[in-house]
């Protein structure tokens, strides 16, 4: 009988995962770990262990994972302080003889020029180093960040942007829990570079929402700073428009792109198209 692990369990990617993980094993044989289990109560009335695991809080890590064969360690998100508590999650699988570790990291991450990609190639070092099996599965940015919120675009006819003609080859998070639920079940160590099977410029993003919307559409392409200044503009706090606008300019330079097709591979199925992404996004 093997043990899986989910730390970060009660975020957007970590339900989806369980959900995956409960299609093909048996709830008793799942932990989930979060800073507040009653986020997770859904999870435990249908048998899932719950228990407490606190990035910032070293000592609830090792009787976290104590038991536990294999771990999915999805990155937290809070920029700048990722790596100590990544490192307090390893030190503490370390310690519980955890044998497996997986850990959500970002597309390329060892050639990324995106800004964030530091933290997590600092954190892939930890894990390579840390004699534990392991796997990095390297996610491509989730669809949802471009469809999760299109009455903006809907209303102005603008979706703006610094990323050029880049493709961006994103996808859901839920295809991306699928992948790293089928890591786990498998134990397949290595690197694994996870994105969506079609790719799209934010123009074409645009169209296919004014084709599906019957409204005008448009993308506005900017300059990284412009871009910045209107995310300040509508309220974001500096440190996050610069990440963002830094993300986008770095995409018109392949950042987000990669046709490895892994995914896809990996769940068995096509991943899920930006077509229907946005349908389900205009329906909702």
């Amino acid at each position: 009988m093997t043990t899986y692990a989910i730390a970060g369990a009660s975020g957007q990617l970590g339900r989806k995962v369980l959900d995956a993980l409960l299609t093909q094993v048996d709830a008793a044989d799942i932990v989930a770990l979060a800073r507040d289990p009653a986020k997770l109560a859904d999870y435990a009335v249908r048998g899932v262990g719950v228990r407490v695991a606190d990035y910032d809080r070293p000592e609830t890590l090792a009787p976290a994972l104590a038991g536990v064969d294999r771990l999915l360690l999805i990155s937290g998100n809070a920029v700048g302080a990722r790596v100590p508590q990544h490192a307090a999650v390893v030190a503490a699988a370390q310690a519980a003889g955890v044998g497996f570790i997986a850990y959500t990291s970002i597309l390329h991450a060892d050639t990324s020029p995106i800004g964030l990609a530091g933290e997590h190639r600092e954190t892939e070092a930890l894990i390579r180093a840390s004699g534990l099996g392991y796997a990095l599965l390297r996610n491509g940015w989730y669809m949802e960040n471009y469809t999760g919120n299109l009455a903006p675009a809907l209303q102005f006819g603008v979706i703006s942007g610094a990323a050029g003609e880049g493709r961006i080859a994103a996808a859901t998070r839920a295809d991306l829990a699928a992948g790293a639920a089928a890591v786990l079940i498998a134990g397949s160590l290595g690197v694994h570079e996870l994105a969506g099977d079609v790719a799209f410029t934010m123009a074409d993003l645009a169209a296919e929402v004014a084709r599906q919307s019957g409204q005008p559409v448009a993308y506005v392409d900017k300059s990284e700073a412009d871009y910045t200044a209107q995310l300040a503009g509508v309220g974001l706090p500096a440190p996050i428009a610069a990440m963002v606008a830094d993300s986008s300019f770095q995409t018109s330079k392949g950042a987000l792109f990669d046709d490895s097709h892994t995914l896809s591979r990996l769940i068995g199925r096509p991943t899920t198209t930006p077509a229907e992404v946005i349908r389900v996004s205009l329906a909702g």
